[in-house]
């Protein structure tokens, strides 16, 4: 693994999960300055690279305001992030193994022990995401447009990234299983 995708993966660990001490605000952010230095007790690295890896991120993981940084998406800590609430999306999708594919078509989708439950705009970025944790991922359709309907809240963290705090079962259905093709 190259050095900035460990740096990466350390930012999204610190600004996620574990701050250690950074001085964090009730939104997220932290000082880039103050994580430059953190991150430097273990990697050698400037500012430069952490504002690169924020901004040039395809996944937009990180958002920088001024000389401060947070995590977009996906924390386990509390914070308080404001996202736009989409309203026009029909279909959304969550990639996933086949194990916890059979436990949500029972149970729902729920965020687990983080915040959001994060769901994919594309089947091939849900492919992706399943990817992380097995090599033949399930994708899971989501009727979004039902369950807005029905009162559930959308909100859209960035292009790839939709959030929304459970998804009931009664709005998932197998949309890949694992002996299909990415496109149908």
């Amino acid at each position: 693994m190259n050095l900035k995708a460990t740096v990466s993966r350390y930012m999204s660990s610190l600004l996620r999960h574990s701050p250690q001490n950074l001085k964090m605000d009730t939104q997220g952010f932290v000082s880039i300055d103050e994580l430059l230095e953190k991150i430097r007790t273990r990697y050698p690295i400037d500012k430069s690279m952490i504002l690169e890896i924020a901004n040039k991120s395809d996944k937009k993981r990180f958002e920088v305001n001024g000389n401060k940084i947070r995590a977009l998406y996906g924390h386990t800590i509390p914070v308080n992030i404001e996202f736009e609430e989409d309203t026009h999306v029909k279909l959304l999708y969550h990639g996933t193994t086949a194990e916890a594919a059979s436990k949500i078509l029972k149970e729902g989708l729920k965020p687990m022990k983080r915040k959001w439950v994060h769901l994919s705009p594309t089947v091939e970025t849900a492919i992706e995401v399943g990817n992380r944790r097995t090599t033949h991922p399930i994708v899971l359709e989501i009727d979004a447009k039902a369950a807005r309907e029905d009162g559930m809240k959308i909100y859209r963290a960035t292009d790839k990234v939709f959030l929304s705090g459970s998804v009931p079962r009664k709005y998932i259905k197998i949309r890949r299983k694992r002996d299909q093709v990415a496109y149908e």
